[in-house]
């Protein structure tokens, strides 16, 4: 007989050396009226810290400040008593908000911009490289199940398919603090569990994770630890396995039994705990669970959808790889590759015209400033030295049109 007994979750390392990403004291936030008057007390002398590659969860019901201490952790609001550090700087700091991604509870996006703008517009906010922001957009897409609507408007989309695009968004600079404001509302249990999973990628790649839902029950997949508010202030905080636990009882997990076994075994423990109740039944899977079995075999058989598709694994940069660095531009290259977006046609040169040699050097030389080509004694791969052929053929016809 195999006995299973709930033991609370232990710590990866001890809290008095983590690194604190949030710390918060006395937090305290009153809005008044337009005489200036106190009209709520939102968050009422609340703390608590936050750590790295931690899944923090924020609960509350509607009202109790959950979504004020979120926009006072963005420096939206500045609190009326009270400090908050994160990275151990003030929230306002310019540096400190270029390390932080945010999902909105309300995905507000420029409803006339495709998926692709939509992200390209974000990656441009953070200063990221042209050629790694198309990069990065593609491997949001491809996680978040939109590969296949990039080109359409967001306008167009289900709140489900906002929600990812907001997602993707939130998640365009390789933040190491992540703030998810209900991030599952709306979405399809395909899309809520491809949310959690990318949630526990995150922390088990160091970064931090903030999330408030009212859906307890993507908390409790995911969540390390909980803070608990109701009027402000709060009523609960700790590990969540510590919190749920209930040291009162013991469940006793066992292949099947025979009849005759089951008897002999209900009979001792009767005899040790008395009248008190015992229930013996089957465990069952989550419904989660049994609803992902059963589209995941339809979704073999079925045709194209022109909606959210189920995403493939994280993004490689949120994974932690590196990302290739900048090559050297040749302009074959920039006709050849597939992924770059298309570029105007250079004009044709008719034979025996005069050709701007200077211009052709200009056109075939190197590429951006501070890249320079590798030396000659280096292997070059196939491709490139195909590309180098084509471009020295191309410069003899050049010359031979010249010269004739």
């Amino acid at each position: 007989m195999t006995t299973t007994m709930e033991m609370p979750r232990t710590e990866t390392k001890p809290r008095a050396t983590a690194e604190v990403v949030v710390a918060v004291r006395g937090l305290t936030k009153v809005f008044r009226d337009f005489w200036g008057r106190p009209k709520a007390r939102a968050v009422d002398h609340v703390d608590f810290e936050v750590y790295r590659g931690e899944v923090f969860g924020l609960l509350g019901p509607n009202g109790s400040g959950k979504s004020t201490t979120v926009k006072l952790l963005l420096g939206l609001l500045y609190p009326t008593r009270g400090q908050i550090q994160v990275f151990g700087r003030s929230p306002r700091h310019v540096a400190t908000k270029y390390r932080i991604g945010y999902l909105p509870e309300e995905s507000y996006l420029y409803r006339y911009l495709s998926a692709r703008e939509t992200l390209d517009f974000f990656g441009r906010l953070f200063g990221l490289p042209a050629r790694q922001r198309r990069r990065r957009i593609d491997e949001l897409l491809e996680m978040v199940g939109l590969s296949q609507v990039g080109s359409r408007p967001v306008g167009e989309f289900s709140k489900g398919m906002q929600r990812r695009i907001g997602l993707a968004q939130a998640l365009i600079n390789d933040p190491d603090l992540v703030i998810l404001d209900e991030p599952t509302s709306g979405m399809d249990p395909i899309g809520c569990r491809e949310m959690k999973d990318l949630i526990l990628a995150l922390a088990r790649r160091g970064k931090t994770v903030i999330l408030s839902s009212h859906l307890l029950a993507d908390v409790e997949d995911v969540c390390d630890r909980v803070l608990i508010l109701y009027g402000g202030r709060v009523q609960a905080v700790g590990p969540l396995r510590e919190l749920l636990r209930k040291p009162d009882r013991l469940r006793i997990t066992t292949p099947v039994l025979s009849r005759p076994t089951l008897e002999r075994v209900l009979e001792i423990i009767r005899a040790e705990v008395g009248d008190a109740e015992i229930r013996v039944d089957n465990p069952t899977q989550n419904l989660e669970s049994f609803f992902l079995e059963v589209v995941e075999r339809a979704r073999k058989a079925a045709a194209e959808t022109s909606g959210a598709t189920v995403g493939t694994r994280v993004a490689p940069y949120l994974r932690g790889e590196a990302e290739p660095k900048a090559q050297p531009e040749r302009i074959l290259e920039k006709l050849t590759l597939p992924s770059e977006p298309v570029r105007p046609a250079a004009p044709e040169v008719p034979a025996g015209s005069a050709v701007d040699e200077a211009r052709l050097a200009e056109l075939a030389g190197p590429g951006p400033a501070g890249v320079t080509e590798a030396p000659a004694a280096a292997a070059a791969p196939p491709e490139r030295e195909a590309l180098e052929q084509a471009d020295q053929k191309l410069a003899e016809l050049l010359n031979r049109g010249k010269k004739s």
